[in-house]
């Protein structure tokens, strides 16, 4: 029994030794999300045992979870660089409409002058009146991604031929969009969509900083920057991984030492089954 018992630990110990092994090789991810191996023991006894007299059954991985906690925030000189500081998510369409969800705010405009982020996906915003910036339709509990548009910078004015030419783009803390052109004129594009679910923890990884929703992590909830649980949009700026590498590496040796332990069960164990047989003989 100790073999299967030290075993299990073994597993274990690999198991947390990739999680670790993940999170130091994802240190440079934009938006990257550390994660942490979860271990539960394994214990099982006869309905007329003692349990006073039974040892444990070893130890087993409950789940592999993502710690959703604020990375650093990094300066840039790109205005469609995004970061969030506080609660939320970006919310971005893909090539094939699948809805996903992000924070790595690394955006940049494609040939047709979308907003797109390094996967290709185009970011999501709700529309708003063009002269005003005001929402032409809020946010409620019914809002959905089906309510929510791509965000495309124009080069002229209204996309006319002989517009006034773009200048600048600027990005306010509530996530406002808006174009100003060389005849002074300023148009609001839209107001950057943001995502927050009732489970973090249920979201479905899909690689490259994005997920998608499951049962699990119920329907997004939508809404504005900078309102209510949704934190604000810092322009110019990206947030780093969480992962901290000086607790990594501290983790990652209480791993190693830990392998090394049951490897070391195993070589008692090992040991003491030999001599038990070598008394015959």
């Amino acid at each position: 029994m100790s073999f299967y018992v030290s075993l299990s630990g073994l597993k274990g110990a690999q198991a947390d030794l990739s999680a670790i092994s993940n999170n130091v090789a994802n240190v440079n991810s934009t938006a990257f999300k550390k994660s942490k191996a979860q271990f539960g023991d394994i214990f099982a006894a006869s309905p007329m045992q003692t349990t006073h007299q039974v040892a444990g059954q070893g130890v087993r991985v409950q789940g592999i979870t993502q710690q959703f906690t604020q990375g650093t925030i990094e300066t840039t000189d790109k205005t469609l660089d995004l970061a969030i500081t506080g609660e939320g998510f970006f919310t971005v369409k893909g090539e094939d409409g699948t809805i996903s969800y992000t924070r790595n705010g690394a955006f940049a405009v494609d040939n047709d002058r979308y907003a797109v982020d390094t996967t290709g996906s185009r970011i999501q915003v709700f529309a708003v009146d063009p002269e005003t910036g005001e929402l032409t339709t809020p946010p409620t509990s019914a809002t959905g991604p089906g309510d929510l548009t791509d965000l495309q910078i124009p080069t002229t004015y209204n996309n006319e031929a002989d517009g006034a030419q773009l200048t600048s783009v600027g990005v306010s803390k509530e996530g406002l969009v808006s174009a100003i052109y060389a005849d002074g004129s300023t148009v609001y594009l839209g107001q950057v969509a943001m995502a927050s679910f009732n489970s973090l923890e249920g979201l479905r990884q899909q690689g490259d900083a994005h997920w998608t929703s499951t049962v699990e992590s119920g329907n997004p909830i939508l809404g504005t920057a900078n309102q209510g649980m949704f934190g604000s949009v810092n322009s110019g700026s990206l947030e780093r991984s969480n992962v901290d590498i000086t607790d990594e590496l501290v983790q990652l040796i209480a791993a190693q030492r830990n392998f090394q332990a049951n490897s070391k069960a195993i070589e008692a164990a090992n040991t003491l089954t030999t001599t038990i047989v070598n008394i015959r003989t």
